[in-house]
């Protein structure tokens, strides 16, 4: 084999290495995007809290038409939040407490734009330090994907295909909480008010899944340093 050959092969070998380093650090974070998100991820037992459901894919590409949400044991009401562009349904259980909550969408969600749907959600105190489960029904123009699976014990959930939305209950929310301030005056002062509106915008934003990120870490500083070994290799030949 000549020299040329010999520097050709292993020129295509690092680009080889390039290109699936560089795939790698894209297509992760995709595939952790691919699911349903539950925002806030956490909620006070004897409170109540706005639960915002949010997607940003359809079904193999299929736009959405439908989102239904199940509703776990343990929690006292679920109020759905009236907003453009779904159409409500409630299928109640024999408490008047609603089980399933079906948003429809009035025109279908494309595949790659975002959507969410929200309620708000009253936890019982029974469910101080759990976790529930939230199944979405994702119905499509073609077909529907179920998020409901749960991780078993000992098991990551980050390898589940599909995971249903969890919220872990903490304690029982404090009565006396948000009910006046340091001057007495019954309201929650401006910096407060503040404070709040930028937690709830924090958590509106889903987070990546970990995993994904150390993937797409690892793979794009491969992918960076067989491009180095190329420019050094070609500034010695040179």
């Amino acid at each position: 084999m000549t020299d040329s050959t010999s520097r050709s092969a292993r020129t295509r070998r690092v680009v080889i290495g390039v290109t699936a380093g560089l795939a790698l650090a894209i297509g992760a974070p995709l595939a952790a995007s691919a699911h349903v998100h539950v925002t806030p991820e956490t909620a006070s037992a004897g409170g109540t809290e706005t639960l915002t459901f949010s997607f940003s894919h359809g079904c193999d590409g299929s736009p959405t038409t439908a989102v239904a949400v199940d509703i776990p044991e343990g929690v006292g009401n679920a109020t759905p939040v009236v907003q453009g562009g779904w159409t409500i349904t409630r299928e109640l259980g024999t408490d008047g407490v609603p089980t399933r909550v079906v948003y429809t969408a009035d025109t279908p969600v494309e595949d790659g734009f975002k959507a969410a749907v929200s309620m708000d959600v009253l936890f019982t105190e029974g469910t101080a330090d759990t976790t529930l489960a939230f199944p979405v029904t994702q119905t499509c123009a073609e077909g529907e994907t179920a998020w409901t699976q749960i991780a078993e014990d000992g098991e990551d959930p980050h390898d589940l295909d599909a995971p249903a939305p969890l919220v872990a209950v903490g304690d029982v929310a404090d009565a006396d909480a948000g009910h006046g301030d340091a001057d007495g005056s019954g309201h929650a002062s401006d910096d407060a008010v503040t404070a709040a509106a930028d937690a709830e915008d924090a958590a509106s934003v889903p987070s990546a899944d970990p995993v994904a990120r150390w993937l797409a870490a690892g793979g794009l500083a491969a992918g960076i340093a067989a491009l180095v070994v190329v420019l050094v290799r070609g500034r010695r030949k040179a």
